[in-house]
């Protein structure tokens, strides 16, 4: 391995595949049949879907100026460093590589899952299936960067042809049977709509449209620079809000929502009532694919946050290394032993549960940063504006922090654990500050003594 930096070798292609690969993910698979347990009526179903798609985009709209403004790969710890400062930086660059790399861990062991329900043979094997898969992805990711974001590009233009055929299927389905297919006991009573069943539906779709923001993850390696990037994000969360609105309006005009109800992927229940019970199989196969997918873009995300934070003295200095081939090969390795530990003892869970309110902070953080760099650096070059800012600041920081404060209520061990993890972090992160300023200075004192020599 070297010590070169990382190589400006991605197109603007790549960030829009990278945003579209992000975002769908088993939500869309599954949330449906969870709102429906809620809202089982079409009309505020699909309004749900558009105006939570409405709001991401208008989120994105405003997020894209910091973003433009930050060309350094990192993704969340990038922006959150530029708008606050290397401690909120520190705190949310940690958190992401943990987050990514339980992720994978998740989504391995989900996916060998998926596997046996294909092949029974391999419910025996199924941690060794999963620990399997993730060590073929990171040896891909050794490979180089150009492997990575082609195989990026391919398997995000097929997740979008997945939702397309998935949606004409239900569609054609509806139209040879005349309308919504009948399906026996598919009425779900409807109660009392609280505002906790409420909020609870509105953050799953909220977080179903998660990701919008993945592109800044290469921000650095994007050879159209960081504005690029700020466009392909947006692209890619129009294409990916078009996709899920479709598919959605499929759900509702082949299927009562009522059918949905029960079923771990929702949208198979879905085509097994438009088409006979096994035809949803075919979504099994198509959850594989996408969880796939997902091993080796979080691959390529979860290493970038570890080799940013490394290079700027708060990580280790391992994973610092990139490879010939453009890879921070060192961090790629990182995230691997990480990540199959995960598998192994099978903690996942936890660990994904101890960082989730960092994360719904993030969104409020990264509104609130916009009007922040507006104050402190009112004449930093800014490639690209917030749409309607202020007062689309203002709308996305209110939608933001309440679901912040809902989900803080809402999951309150999440919110204990993520105040513990707050605390122990700040004796951490003076050592490392305190570490990397006693390497600054040794290295300037080797410096001045080999001068005078």
């Amino acid at each position: 391995m070297s010590e070169n930096r990382l190589q400006q070798l991605l197109g603007k292609g790549f960030s829009i595949a990278a945003g579209i690969g992000f975002v769908i993910g088993l939500g869309i698979l599954r949330t449906p049949g969870e709102i429906a347990t809620t809202i089982n009526e079409p009309l505020p179903y699909m309004a749900l879907w558009v105006v939570c798609a409405a709001f991401v985009l208008l989120s994105l709209l405003v997020v894209a100026e910091l973003i433009a403004m930050t060309p350094r790969t990192g993704g969340i710890y990038a922006l959150v460093a530029h708008a606050y400062g290397p401690y909120p930086g520190f705190l949310i660059g940690w958190s992401d590589w943990v987050a990514n790399s339980a992720s994978m861990a998740l989504k391995a062991f989900v996916l060998a899952e998926y596997a046996a329900l294909l092949e029974p043979r391999l419910a025996p094997y199924v941690k060794v299936v999963a620990i399997l898969v993730s060590t073929c992805f990171a040896m891909l990711q050794l490979r180089g960067l150009r492997l990575g974001a082609a195989i990026q590009q391919f398997a995000s233009a097929i997740i979008g042809l997945i939702v397309i055929a998935l949606a004409a299927a239900l569609f054609l389905g509806a139209f040879a049977a005349g309308g919504i297919a009948d399906v026996p006991d598919a009425e779900v009573p409807r109660g009392n709509l609280s505002w906790v069943a409420l909020g609870t539906v509105v953050a799953a779709v909220v977080y179903t449209y998660d990701g919008w923001y993945a592109p800044s993850y290469f921000s650095g390696e994007m050879r159209s620079g960081a504005r690029a990037v700020a466009i392909g994000s947006l692209q890619a969360a129009l294409i990916v809000a078009a996709l899920y609105i479709v598919l959605n309006l499929a759900i509702v005009v082949s299927v009562p929502l009522g059918a949905l109800v029960g079923h771990e992927l929702a949208l198979a229940g879905a085509i097994d009532a438009v088409y006979g019970a096994g035809a949803g199989t075919v979504v099994v196969i198509a959850a594989i694919f996408i969880l796939l997918s997902h091993q080796n873009l979080q691959y390529m995300v979860a290493s970038r946050v570890l080799y940013s934070l490394s290079t700027d003295g708060l990580g280790t200095q391992r994973a610092t290394s990139v490879n010939d081939k453009g890879t921070p090969a060192g961090a790629v390795l990182i995230t691997w032993g990480l990540t199959i530990f995960l598998i192994a003892i099978g903690e996942f869970l936890l660990l994904l549960s101890l960082v989730t309110i960092f994360f719904v902070a993030m969104y409020v953080g990264l509104v609130v940063g916009v009007f922040r760099l507006r104050r402190q650096e009112p004449d930093a070059e800014r490639p690209f504006r917030a749409w309607g800012f202020p007062v689309t600041g203002y709308i996305c920081a209110t939608g933001w922090f309440a679901v912040a404060v809902f989900v803080a209520a809402t999951q309150w061990k999440s919110t204990i654990y993520g105040l513990v993890l707050t605390v122990i972090s700040i004796p951490v992160y003076l050592y490392l500050k305190r570490r990397r300023n006693l390497g600054a200075v040794r290295l300037t004192e080797e410096g001045g003594a080999q001068g005078e020599t």
